[in-house]
């Protein structure tokens, strides 16, 4: 074995036992070849962005899973362990749990269970059963107390967190998981490390663009539509001064009128809270997620 990457594993063997937000569990180190086996050769593409793809994959243990290719850490082995020994303190009912990891030809991160597919298959798949009302404020609850978690309990606080139907999980049992997380921010340039100098403002940015997320996913949750095929008519709509009159309009269909209205309200009224956060946040994440789960009356985790 090269030195280095002996010099390397060592480290993140003893990151493992200083580990500041939790201990981790145990992570196994997948070779490529049985990765790309599971992948189906990278072909099951759940979603892309600017930071990677993430595949599906079904290893031989029947179960699915999430692989995600992290392109950030291309250049830097150190860099990526330190991706995983975070990773792998992260615990939370709605994160998605880091598995093991794979440092060949391409960085990738395995992640937990993910039998029942995206936020996004759901709404875009006529053969699936649609989501009913209470899944629905469940799944928005559940993102609330990730962020919650993410920004309040985790050391260092996380600020890189990407929001949308497409990289929301669902388990099992159907319980919403954020998929993509991490120490490499969204700005790019502000990475959160403790004692980094990233500044006020940097950190303002980043809560107010994690918040607005939060607010397009709501109006997913409510509608049906994904926010990659019309994120600016349904903010236009939940800002305009019509809003009240064309709820019935703009409501998910296969919800018919399996609903409550009063709570449908307060769902929108914190939509377009965080809509109008995006610039200057005026609402931290703990205040919205309290909001939310006590007045739609579902338990906190």
């Amino acid at each position: 074995m090269d030195p280095m990457i002996r010099k390397l594993r060592f480290r993140l063997l003893a990151w493992l036992h200083r580990s500041r937000s939790g201990p981790i569990l145990f992570v196994k180190k997948f070779s490529y070849k049985d990765v790309k086996k599971a992948t189906d050769g990278f072909h099951r593409i759940v979603y892309s962005n600017s930071h990677g793809a993430a595949y599906k994959a079904r290893f031989e243990g029947g179960e699915v899973v999430l692989v995600k290719e992290t392109r950030a850490f291309d250049e830097g082995t150190e860099s990526f362990y330190k991706e995983v020994q975070f990773l792998g303190r992260l615990h939370h009912r709605h994160l998605l749990a880091l598995r093991g990891f794979s440092p060949g030809h391409k960085r990738l991160l395995v992640f937990d269970n993910i039998e029942n597919g995206s936020l996004k298959e759901h709404f875009n798949d006529p053969l699936r059963t649609p989501l009913n009302w209470k899944a629905r404020l469940q799944i928005a609850v559940g993102v609330a107390a990730a962020l919650e978690y993410l920004l309040l309990f985790s050391n260092p606080p996380v600020y890189h967190v990407s929001i949308s139907s497409s990289n929301i999980m669902l388990d099992e049992n159907f319980t919403a998981k954020l998929s993509d997380v991490g120490l490499h921010s969204s700005i790019g340039t502000c990475v959160k490390m403790p004692h980094s100098s990233c500044s006020e403002e940097c950190m303002r940015q980043e809560c107010g663009n994690i918040i607005f997320q939060l607010g397009v996913l709501i109006l997913e949750l409510i509608t049906g539509q994904s926010s990659e095929q019309g994120s600016t008519d349904l903010i236009q709509w939940v800002q305009g001064s019509g809003l009240s009159s064309s709820i019935h309009m703009m409501i998910d269909p296969d919800l018919g009128n399996n609903y409550d209205s009063r709570e449908l309200k307060k769902l929108l009224l914190v939509a377009r809270l965080c809509i109008k956060s995006k610039n200057n946040p005026k609402f931290p994440v703990p205040q919205l997620f309290r909001y939310l789960q006590k007045k739609i009356n579902i338990p906190r985790d």
